[in-house]
């Protein structure tokens, strides 16, 4: 009997790819979809027993499906496809609790294997990305944004970029009044009053310090 998964991504040739892939492997693709909102649904409806998501597709990318997931208890196996995965994101993934990344270059060679690995409930991360998010802490323990927890540590980032409550508050499902008091608590262990200051520290520090 065919384990099924749901799969999400915005390239057609890659959901194709990945199927074909699939095919015979013991796992069967049982609902294919194009962004992160048509994910959450086919959960829903399909209950997989693991969902395949990219990082980065309309309507939520692959870690606020994730996030989206755990916040509703759901705590089935989640992995990751991405073409790339920088520094902040790769924390915000694995803060998250994903079971499994595979790089898109090459991973026609590692998604079965992943697939198999978090079924039996294992992680299955690649070891230079677990190094990489290791060194990533070690610099950030030594920055002011160490005091940050990670979604404080993202919201920094986001102000950072220019983004404004609304903005913020939709991108983790929240009111724009609690996006305000979360921020408030940060410039607070910052010690910072302003958003360009705020932004100035990141310069200082760095992106990657600051996620």
């Amino acid at each position: 009997m065919s384990i099924p998964v749901i799969l999400a991504d915005d390239h057609a040739l890659i959901r194709s790819g990945v199927e074909g892939l699939l095919a015979g492997s013991g796992f069967e693709v049982v609902a294919s979809v194009a962004t992160g909102a048509a994910a959450l649904s086919a959960i829903a409806e399909h209950d997989p027993a693991i969902a395949i998501l990219d990082l980065r597709m309309p309507e939520g990318t692959g870690i606020e499906v994730l996030d989206a997931m755990r916040a509703r208890g759901d705590t089935r196996p989640v992995v990751l496809l991405t073409a790339d995965l920088g520094d902040r994101k790769l924390l915000a993934a694995l803060d998250a609790g994903v079971e499994g990344i595979v790089m898109k270059e090459g991973g026609e060679n590692h998604l079965v294997a992943c697939l198999h690995a978090v079924h039996r409930g294992e992680r299955h991360i690649p070891a230079e990305l677990l190094a990489r998010a290791r060194r990533i802490r070690e610099k950030m323990a030594e920055t002011p944004f160490k005091h940050l927890s990670p979604r404080e540590t993202e919201m920094a980032w986001m102000v950072g970029q220019g983004m404004r409550n609304r903005e913020i508050a939709d991108r983790f499902g929240l009111s724009e009044g609690a996006v305000k008091f979360a921020l408030h608590a940060v410039f607070r262990k910052l010690k910072v009053t302003t958003r360009t200051e705020l932004a100035l520290m990141l310069q200082r520090h760095g992106s990657d310090g600051a996620g």
